[in-house]
C-alpha cells in the first residue's frame, strides 16, 4: 500500500481517538474530571463520579473510537482509493494503535489521557472479535469476583494477547496486541501500588461529587 494511506490512516486514528469523551461529558455538567475522583478522563472515574449514565456513555463513546478507527475510517480509506475494504489488516493495526495512543495521550489536554482499556477493546473487537470476547469475558468475570475495575483491566490485558495467540490471526496482529496489552498494564501502574497496597477503590463506592455535579 501508499505510504501516504498509512500516513492518513496514523493521523485520522490518533485525532479520533484524542476525542476526550470523558472530559467534555464532565464539562457540560460543569464538572473537571481531572480535578475529581482518580483524575482520570476515561469511563471509571465518569461513572463513580458522575453516575452510571454519564459513564455508560463515555465507555460506549471510547470504544466506538477504536472501532470506527479500524473499521469505518480504513474502509473509507481504501474506498477512497479505489481499493477493496476486505483486508487492508496492516493500515487497520496502524489506526487502531494510534487511536489508542491517541486517547492515552491526547493532544487536546496536554497529551494527558485516560488508560485506553475501552479503546483498546474497540480496536480488537475490528481486528480480533474471537479473541476480543475472550478478554471481556475474563474482564466481567474478575470484576465480578473482586468489584475491582483496574484488577478486571488488568488480567483482561493479559488474556487478550493470550487469546490472540491461541488463536488464528496473524503474526503482526498478534504482537501488536501483547504490545497494546503491555502498555495498557503500564498505565495502570499506579492501581497495581494501591491493589498491593490494599487502598485501591473498590466499584461502588462512591467518591463524594462536586455540587456541579449533583
Amino acid at each position: 500500500m501508499p505510504a501516504v494511506q498509512y500516513i492518513l490512516a496514523a493521523v485520522l486514528g490518533y485525532f479520533l481517538g484524542s476525542i476526550p469523551s470523558g472530559f467534555l461529558v464532565a464539562k457540560a455538567r460543569g464538572v473537571d474530571i481531572r480535578t475529581v475522583g482518580s483524575g482520570n478522563i476515561g469511563a471509571t472515574n465518569t461513572f463513580r463520579v458522575l453516575g452510571r449514565a454519564a459513564g455508560s456513555f463515555v465507555l460506549v463513546a471510547d470504544g466506538l473510537k477504536g472501532y470506527a478507527a479500524c473499521a469505518w475510517m480504513v474502509d473509507a480509506i481504501l474506498r477512497g482509493q479505489g481499493l477493496s475494504p476486505e483486508g487492508g489488516e496492516p493500515l487497520r493495526i496502524v489506526a487502531g494503535v494510534c487511536a489508542v495512543l491517541g486517547h492515552s495521550f491526547t493532544c487536546w489536554l496536554r497529551f494527558k489521557g485516560g488508560k485506553g482499556v475501552a479503546t483498546s477493546a474497540g480496536v480488537f473487537f475490528a481486528l480480533a472479535p474471537l479473541a476480543t470476547g475472550v478478554g471481556l469475558a475474563t474482564w466481567l468475570i474478575v470484576f465480578a469476583i473482586s468489584r475491582y475495575v483496574s484488577l478486571a483491566s488488568i488480567i483482561a490485558s493479559l488474556a487478550l494477547p493470550a487469546a490472540t495467540w491461541l488463536t488464528p490471526n496473524s503474526l503482526a496482529l498478534r504482537l501488536v496486541t501483547s504490545a497494546m496489552g503491555v502498555t495498557v498494564i503500564w498505565r495502570h501502574k499506579g492501581n497495581i501500588q494501591r491493589l498491593l497496597q490494599g487502598t485501591e477503590h473498590r466499584f461502588g463506592r462512591k467518591h463524594a461529587a462536586p455540587e456541579a455535579a449533583k
